[in-house]
């Protein structure tokens, strides 16, 4: 099985299980992932909160003021549906979690409405 193959197969079984996300919003996590993962020195688990605040900075970066428009678009509306996109790619053997992790960690990290509209960072480079 080639890697593409393989992605289109997990893409597959991610709609199939969890048709509310759009796939691009598994790969945004999963970017958002990355990124978060290489700014650290020693890499390490991240916590849910951590996560978030890459996939906040990471919207701002790519989608700047459509930020909103484009993630209520693939299905997330606040920090704790990037919890479920987590939860779904651990199901999916793509991701693993810590004992001590949960879907709650996610909660209320940030208000959607608030950090990308209300208090849009306009022109700021993001922490």
């Amino acid at each position: 099985m080639t890697e593409t193959q393989f992605a289109e197969e997990l893409m597959a079984l991610l709609r199939e299980r969890y048709p509310r996300f759009h796939s691009k919003a598994y790969l945004f996590t999963l970017s958002a992932l990355k990124s978060v993962m290489q700014s650290l020195d020693p890499p390490r688990h991240i916590t849910g909160t951590e996560l978030a605040e890459g996939c906040r900075r990471l919207a701002v970066e790519e989608f700047g003021p459509m930020a909103l428009t484009v993630l209520g678009h693939w299905g997330i509306h606040g920090t704790r549906d990037l919890g479920k996109i987590v939860y779904a790619l651990v199901e999916c053997g793509v991701l693993v979690t810590q004992e001590g992790d949960s879907l709650d960690d996610f909660d209320g990290v940030f208000d959607f409405g608030e950090v990308f509209e209300e208090n849009y960072p306009w022109g700021a480079n993001i922490p």
